[in-house]
């Protein structure tokens, strides 16, 4: 992202790539839902969370999937106790409370299931309640965000562009190699040396993508090796076992990609001493 200098957040260290916290923070008070885009694991739903602590609200968080329908959202009548009750979704409880709501990888949910999201992304910030006759009028302080990867998603799957119009579209990707290498060191707790070449190690693996067709190594992948790093295990193991096994089941490519990782790091059976954990991104 361009625009602002990059900023270090304060309570739950999340960094910034640009003025995305800023862009949010602004969305939230002029009422407008936000779209997020970005690559898998580059820190999403940090964002929203660590802007939900900005702004004093909580976050109700959503994972969409092709199952997931317009009850699972709003609600449904229930027996209880001999009677049938109404009981709230999490996208109407998050309206009722004026929460942000986070519908994550909304590129999964079927398209009519997210019809009922319009009049919540227009003037009216109203959910309709067809099953009870209710219409939720949103409070000021509830906002809709979602998210999703445009660079990584089935041919048969994409977002309407007149879905896409109803947001303010905010788009993020990984962090510098020195700040991606500095979320390693207060994440896992290694030292800066094997974080720098744990980020060289997945910055030449997100060069091969183009060639291999994979999802490229997330932030969060490398966290999860550093963390296996900082237990005493070889950063090519730790790398083998969070970063490569999770892309293939290739043989030729995960043998390709091997190759490159060893490139990148010392040989196996040269672990890092155990260093102190920390917390960011």
């Amino acid at each position: 992202m361009n625009g602002m200098a990059p900023t270090v957040a304060a309570a739950d260290g999340y960094l910034a790539v640009g003025s995305e916290i800023q862009l949010l923070e602004r969305a939230f008070h002029r009422r407008l839902p936000v779209m997020l885009t970005g690559p898998t694991g580059c820190g999403k739903t940090r964002l929203v969370e660590h802007v939900g602590s900005r702004v004093g609200r909580p976050v109700v968080t959503i994972s969409c999937h092709d199952d997931l329908t317009s009850a699972d959202l709003v609600g449904r009548f229930l027996v209880s106790g001999g009677d049938v009750v109404w009981q709230d979704g999490p996208l109407t409880r998050a309206v009722r409370e004026g929460a942000i709501c986070y519908l994550d990888e909304v590129v999964e949910a079927r398209h009519d299931s997210l019809a009922i999201l319009h009049p919540l992304t227009d003037h009216r910030r109203t959910l309709f309640l067809d099953r009870t006759g209710e219409a939720v009028s949103a409070p000021d302080t509830f906002m809709l965000v979602c998210s999703y990867n445009p660079a990584y998603r089935s041919t048969l799957k994409d977002l309407k562009p007149s879905f896409r119009q109803r947001f303010v579209t905010v788009a993020l990707d990984y962090l510098s190699p020195d700040r991606e290498a500095d979320v390693l060191v207060a994440e896992a707790g290694v030292d800066s040396a094997t974080a720098a070449r744990l980020v060289r190690c997945a910055s030449s693996l997100r060069g091969a993508d183009a060639a291999f067709h994979l999802e490229p190594p997330s932030t969060r992948t490398l966290v999860t090796a550093a963390h296996l790093v900082a237990g005493g295990v070889a950063e090519i193991d730790a790398i083998e076992s969070c970063v490569l096994g999770p892309l293939t089941t290739d043989g030729t490519v995960i043998g390709a990609l091997r190759e490159i990782a060893a490139a990148s790091l010392p040989a196996a059976g040269a672990p890092a001493p155990p260093a102190k954990k920390g917390k960011t991104r």
